[in-house]
């Protein structure tokens, strides 16, 4: 089970919001680089930028920061990034320097065609977000809801050649209100590739619920407020989840 902090940049600050909200924004570090050393020193294997106000326009908006965060890190630490990528040249700007993942989000379920372009150009690189409420997707930063079911488009994504899907419940994002485990189980279920759980974890009980489901396919989770206001200890949690996963997969090879 991959715990992945989340750094969110809105105007060079580490930030968190509430429910995608710009104007509910929270401003927890004006040194995003030292924020990311932080959650490496504290065993973070990954870690899961966003750029806030690269998501309103359209295109990166926080570069110094994201690239300042890409330097204080161990190359050997992945470092996913969303927000604002709507073209594959901004996905080959990111992969080109130091970026190991990009996530697509409103702009796959806009323009799938650019989706399965970057899949096929950048094959392994690639992550689907995809944000939802009540099974329907949200585009815009949540703020328009479609018609679109996750699990659907979730298949088709899938199909393309994304690496992984990340699945928000965006009721829960930002309100350290518990991890929708149901809605995620179902559309690991309904698809082979990892899926990646977001939004609510509040504590250690949604880490140990999480594990609990890791092999219906969920094999990670982002971790955001929690971290931010000390309801969660990061390493803590990733040594809980290691121990609960590792004794589950050790009992299901001595019934094998």
């Amino acid at each position: 089970m991959l715990l992945i902090p989340a750094i969110d940049l809105k105007d060079g600050h580490c930030v968190r919001l509430r429910q995608g909200d710009l104007d509910q924004a929270t401003v927890f570090s004006e040194d995003p680089a030292a924020m990311a050393t932080q959650w490496v020193d504290q065993g973070a294997r990954r870690l899961h930028l966003v750029d806030l106000n690269g998501a309103v326009a359209g295109k990166p908006r926080n570069r110094a920061a994201i690239q300042a965060i890409i330097e204080a890190v161990d190359e050997s630490i992945p470092v996913q990034i969303g927000g604002g990528i709507r073209d594959l040249d901004t996905v080959e700007y990111y992969l080109d320097n130091g970026i190991s993942y990009v996530i697509i989000g409103t702009a796959a379920v806009k323009d799938p065609g650019f989706l399965s372009d970057a899949c096929s150009a950048f094959p392994g690189h690639i992550i689907v977000g995809l944000d939802a409420r009540d099974g329907k997707v949200a585009t815009d930063g949540w703020s328009k809801l479609t018609r679109h079911d996750v699990l659907d488009l979730a298949r088709k994504f899938e199909d393309y050649g994304c690496e992984s899907i990340i699945y928000t419940d965006i009721g829960r994002d930002g309100m350290l209100s518990g991890v929708n485990i149901e809605a995620t189980v179902r559309l690991a279920q309904h698809v082979r590739i990892p899926v990646i759980a977001s939004g609510g974890v509040a504590s250690l009980d949604d880490i140990r619920a999480l594990c609990e489901v890791s092999q219906e396919g969920v094999d990670g989770a982002i971790l955001g407020r929690s971290l931010y206001e000390g309801t969660l200890d990061f390493a803590a949690a990733q040594t809980l989840a290691d121990e609960l996963v590792g004794s589950a997969e050790e009992d299901e090879g001595d019934g094998a």
